[in-house]
């Protein structure tokens, strides 16, 4: 909840450097899972929520844009 309310007021191009990041630490989360598990896993799960997040407020800004 806390997270939507933070993606809310920030802009699109911060929102788009999120996402970059997200992704990024993601493959980095997996790569290294791969290896030797992580302490807590459950962290490539909150992750994954995350960028569908961003993704989700990227999409919503997009409809708002063309309904204006």
């Amino acid at each position: 909840m806390k997270n939507e309310l933070v993606l809310k007021e920030l802009s699109t191009a911060e929102v788009k450097e999120r996402l970059d990041a997200e992704r990024a630490q993601l493959q980095k989360m997996i790569l290294n899972h791969a290896i030797s598990p992580l302490e807590n896993p459950n962290k490539i799960k909150e992750s994954r929520k995350t960028i569908a997040r961003c993704l989700t407020e990227l999409r919503a800004r997009e409809i708002a844009e063309q309904n204006a």
